[in-house]
Parts: structure tokens; sequence; C-alpha cells
């Protein structure tokens, strides 16, 4: 079998978790990749935790590529993310607030950075 190339890995899709981060954490957002250890984006807003998670998953596979780690697929085919409930209801809130259903909001967001 094939060495697969490092653009196949930065094309996969990988589950990501949003979470707020604590006063004691530094307030803010952290975007974690549950498949790739330790690779973490954090920001303000989810937006830029989101661009931050997508820039650092990015270096954790091209870095892993280089040093000819084993490179772990998705572990998911599911379409979904885990969001805290509170952050679920101020995404909901302003997706309201904008007209749109939260997968909308959600998706909006996302083309922005991806």
């Amino acid at each position: 079998m094939s060495k697969k190339d490092l653009e196949y890995y930065l094309n996969l899709k990988y589950p990501f978790i949003v979470r707020p981060l604590t006063e004691e954490e530094g307030g803010g957002f952290a975007v974690e990749f549950p498949d790739l250890p330790f690779c973490i984006g954090t920001g303000d807003t989810i937006e830029e935790a989101i661009e931050d998670a997508q820039k650092a998953k990015n270096a954790w596979l091209e870095v892993s590529y280089e040093d000819g780690d084993e490179i772990p697929e998705p572990g998911s085919s599911k379409k979904a993310v885990k969001i805290p409930g509170d952050l679920y209801r101020a995404m909901e809130n302003r997706a309201k607030r904008e007209g749109k259903t939260v997968d909308e909001y959600v998706e909006e967001i996302l083309k922005k950075v991806v």
C-alpha cells in the first residue's frame, strides 16, 4: 500500500469540539480536534478560535507527515460538532437576530474561515 501524500490529510474533514474558556483560562473559546492529540486553537470569538484551530491542524498534520508519524483518519463520518448548551443558546440567539437557523449561522462562520 502506498503512502498517502500530505495534501490528502490536509483535505480530510476532522471533527472538532468548540468550548468556552473559563476566566481562569483567559476567556474566549477553544477548538479541539479529538483525533489529533494536543491540536487546539483559541480565540476571543468562535470565529477566531476556528480559524486558529484550522492553522493548528494544518501545522500538526505537516509536522507529523514530515516526521513520518502515523496520522489518524477522522474518527467519524458524522458531521456533528459537540457544543456546550450555554454556547449553543448564545449561537441560537445570534442566529435568530440575523434571521437564520443555527445551522445556517454556523455554516456562514465556517465558510469565512475554512
